[in-house]
């Protein structure tokens, strides 16, 4: 398949670099992420992950390299046009709306989307697909019967739990989490990792998750890559990525097996 006929949600990175003075955050890193696969990125910390993230959907401006999402580089494109183009990106720390209720968040969201603007003659009775929509968005995350709480005055589980409501709103072809359970409870990682699962489950979409547990990124990626000083340093099926010397050395801090030991 050509690029200009790509499956939406092919994302590429291409030798995609960013320098900071002297220091090389990420170097050349290449990768492509089809449509109906979860790859985990995974690293130590300081490995560069948030940072490929961020070039990625355009909170950092790449020093060199090219970010390809379904045939077109969107490498000049701002954060939020490369939103309008398809790519989807969940903070580690929460980005909402926090004067507004949970409801009014999504809604804004589910706006966003259809490209619907609200005034005097457009007022949200007329779209009632949408309040429903919203509804049922608030409940696949648990909290619908919290619609009318300011999100500023939920806890921090909560408002990460809002952050992906709002990212589901959107429908991107590309989802990207970025430790998506930070900060919550035992109780509420469920509901997260179950929201994910049922992503994954369609198949149409592409999903990067930059994770430290190790038991989330075995059960839930079809492929790891692992960054290490800015630089790829493996890629591929996740048992044998997790398994390989080089990354028990440098991401689980193990000690590497000495021949004939």
């Amino acid at each position: 398949m050509s690029d200009t006929a790509a499956r939406p949600g092919k994302l590429e990175t291409r030798d995609l670099t960013i320098r900071f003075g002297g220091h090389v955050a990420v170097n050349g890193v290449s990768c492509t992420f089809a449509p109906g696969t979860l790859t985990a990125i995974v690293g130590p910390n300081g490995a560069g992950k948030t940072t490929y993230f961020n070039l990625i959907s355009g909170q950092l401006k790449a020093s060199a390299g090219n970010v390809i999402l379904n045939g077109r580089d969107i490498t000049s494109l701002p954060a939020s046009a490369r939103t309008h183009a398809g790519l989807g990106r969940a903070f580690q720390l929460t980005s909402l709306f926090p004067n507004l209720s949970v409801m009014e968040n999504v809604r804004l969201a589910l706006q966003s989307r259809r490209q619907i603007g609200l005034d005097m003659w457009n007022v949200w009775s007329h779209h009632r697909d949408l309040i429903e929509r919203a509804e049922q968005l608030l409940d696949s995350v648990a909290l619908l019967s919290k619609r009318d709480v300011e999100a500023a005055a939920l806890p921090h589980g909560d408002q990460r739990k809002l952050e992906v409501g709002l990212l589901m709103a959107l429908d991107p072809d590309v989802y990207m989490f970025d430790e998506p359970t930070a900060g919550m409870s035992v109780d509420e990682v469920p509901v997260i990792l179950d929201l994910i699962r049922a992503l994954k489950a369609r198949r149409d979409k592409t999903i990067l998750l930059v994770e430290h547990k190790m038991d989330v990124v075995r059960e839930l990626a079809d492929r790891i890559i692992v960054l290490h000083n800015g630089t790829l340093m493996a890629d591929g099926d996740p048992e044998k990525v997790i398994a390989s010397p080089v990354v028990q050395q440098a991401y689980l801090g193990l000690a590497p097996v000495e021949e004939n030991a």
